[in-house]
């Protein structure tokens, strides 16, 4: 009797991940390299720049507008429960009227032309604008006698006076304060080059609008719009400041000193924030880093690019 014949085994194949290589050593998988120092602080300085470049668009265009926006709405509500009760400031007078302060809702300035209709506030630094319309505070109040100075931006922060050249000659609008209602008559725009006209006589009131001049953000001077008071002068206490005492940083086309001390400190708070998310990265992952980073960075960068924007012209 025969043996039953059997088929021989087939080899398995082994898996070429876990089959010794030659000499018998058993290869093991790609590691993915580190990033070096020098990628490191170039993926930081990036973040920084991106952050840097995405809050000064973000804060000079939509954010500006919609901060504006607020600011209008709540000083508008304010200055008007100023108005009902009595308490808006008009000047330290003998009558019982009181200087405002800086920053203080002061006139309600309105241009039907325009479609404008904007709380003046007391002062022109570039913080000062950034909210509105300001008033220059050595000059008098509008609706009292003399020449009343009222600075605002062409472009960033809701551009209040951007469409300021658009006024004609025989242009009436009207501004509201404590003393009431006055109404203005344009003479006509003013730019660089072009003759200043005659002192108002005594006893009457102008008011000159100013803004920068030219392309938004790239300013080839400044324009004013001067008119003339038409309804009654009011009583005209002493400016708040006087003549010539003016700060630097309140004048047409300065900038804001002050503002460099948070600008440095909001930029090495950004700086620091790119750097330990930078070293994140490599403990956490890429997915989890972008969650924490983007808004993080977002916010310094849109707080450093405000502080920025301080320092450019306070009429842009």
């Amino acid at each position: 009797m025969t043996a039953p014949v059997t088929s021989p085994a087939r080899p398995v194949a082994a898996d070429s991940a876990s089959a010794p290589g030659p000499g018998g050593a058993r290869p093991t998988r790609p590691v993915r390299p580190t990033a070096g120092p020098g990628l490191r602080v170039a993926s930081a300085a990036l973040s920084i720049l991106a952050a840097l470049l995405l809050g000064f668009v973000a804060d000079a265009g939509l954010v500006g507008n919609l901060r504006h926006a607020r600011d209008r709405q709540v000083d508008y509500a304010t200055f008007r429960s100023d108005l009902a009760n009595g308490v808006a400031p008009v000047g330290q007078s003998a009558g019982g009227g009181r200087a405002p302060k800086a920053g203080e809702a002061v006139a309600l300035l309105e241009i039907p032309q325009l479609g404008l209709r904007e709380v003046v506030h007391e002062g022109t630094t570039a913080d000062a604008l950034s909210h509105g319309p300001g008033h220059r505070r050595d000059t008098p109040l509008p609706g009292q006698s003399g020449i009343s100075l009222v600075m605002a931006r062409q472009a960033t922060y809701g551009g209040p006076f951007r469409r300021l050249g658009e006024l004609n000659s025989g242009d009436k609008f009207t501004v509201t304060t404590g003393q009431g209602k006055h109404i203005y008559q344009v003479i006509g725009p003013r730019r660089a080059g072009d003759p200043q006209p005659a002192a108002p006589a005594e006893g009457h009131g102008r008011l000159t609008l100013i803004t920068a001049d030219g392309t938004p953000f790239m300013p080839r001077g400044i324009l004013r719009v001067d008119a003339d008071l038409v309804s009654d002068v009011q009583p005209t206490p002493a400016p708040a400041v006087a003549a010539g005492a003016l700060p630097e940083e309140e004048k047409p086309m300065a900038t804001s000193a002050s503002a460099w001390l948070p600008l440095v400190l909001w930029g090495q708070g950004l700086v620091l924030a790119a750097a330990a998310l930078t070293w994140a990265r490599t403990r956490w992952g890429r997915p989890h880093t972008w969650v924490v980073g983007v808004p993080l960075l977002g916010a310094l960068g849109l707080a450093t690019a405000d502080q920025a924007l301080m320092l450019l012209p306070n009429l842009l």
